[in-house]
């Protein structure tokens, strides 16, 4: 009787799933799309969210041999970058720069001590002490820089840059890009998955019940064949008998 119900409940699980309509699997495969697109979202923006605080702005980081620079004035938007694009900067020997050059370097001006300022070389000349040194100015305002770049704190020569790119990392770096860039994200795929995980119970469930109903109808089935096999056999010693009273 079990290898007689476990047949049925097999072929019975093979017709369903051939059964399924097109717009069903339609659906999952949507549902699907969606999920894998969302987790490569929230992937891709915790993953970028970590290179922007542990690598952009970092003097002492670089990828792939490249430093990158967010820029956040417009004192070269006349000719080369501007406000919000992200450039990357390449080493280089000081020694081999040469007049109309992009670098960046650590400003020693009091006005911006310690940041990092890409501007381009005008002249080469020497400083107070007689070590070699950079005249470097803005093209937006043509006006000379406060003090000349030694070689010391030339940090690479102006390679590329990434368009307004800048200004997205710089909005994963605030609280509302955390937001909306992270943590929903991270929340949809959540919801999504708990509601998946609670359709795939109930599922999982009517499927169990419907597998137990059939066992139960087979079982009354069988039940009731037996008793019928049971009145025809009583029937039949009934008719025997009288049978042999009406021979004697």
């Amino acid at each position: 009787m079990n290898t007689k119900l476990k047949q049925r409940t097999d072929k019975g699980a093979s017709v369903s799933k051939r059964n399924i309509r097109p717009g069903v699997r339609i659906l999952h495969i949507i549902k699907n799309t969606f999920i894998l697109l969302l987790v490569i979202a929230a992937v891709s923006m915790m993953v970028f969210t970590i290179v922007s605080v542990t690598t952009f702005d970092r003097n002492d980081r670089d990828l792939f041999g490249y430093k990158a620079f967010i820029v956040r004035s417009d004192s070269m938007s006349a000719t080369d970058f501007e406000a919000g694009d992200l450039i990357l900067v390449k080493d280089v020997d000081p020694a081999t720069l040469q007049v109309g050059d992009i670098i960046a370097y650590q400003s020693t001006a009091t006005d911006s001590f310690g940041e990092t300022v890409t501007h381009k070389i005008r002249s080469i000349t020497t400083d107070s002490k007689g070590a070699p040194a950079f005249i470097t100015y803005g093209t937006t305002t043509d006006t000379d820089d406060e003090i000349p770049v030694t070689y010391e704190y030339v940090q690479g020569k102006y390679s590329y840059r990434l368009a307004g790119i800048g200004n997205f990392f710089l909005f994963l770096k605030t609280i509302p890009g955390y937001i909306f860039c992270i943590l929903i994200p991270f929340l949809l795929l959540i919801a999504v998955q708990g509601i998946n995980t609670v359709y795939l119970y109930r599922q999982y469930k009517r499927q169990q019940q419907e597998e137990m109903q059939k066992e139960r109808d087979s079982i009354a089935a069988e039940r009731a064949e037996a008793q019928r096999m049971i009145q025809e056999l009583e029937q039949m010693r009934a008719e025997m008998g009288l049978t042999k009273e009406a021979e004697h």
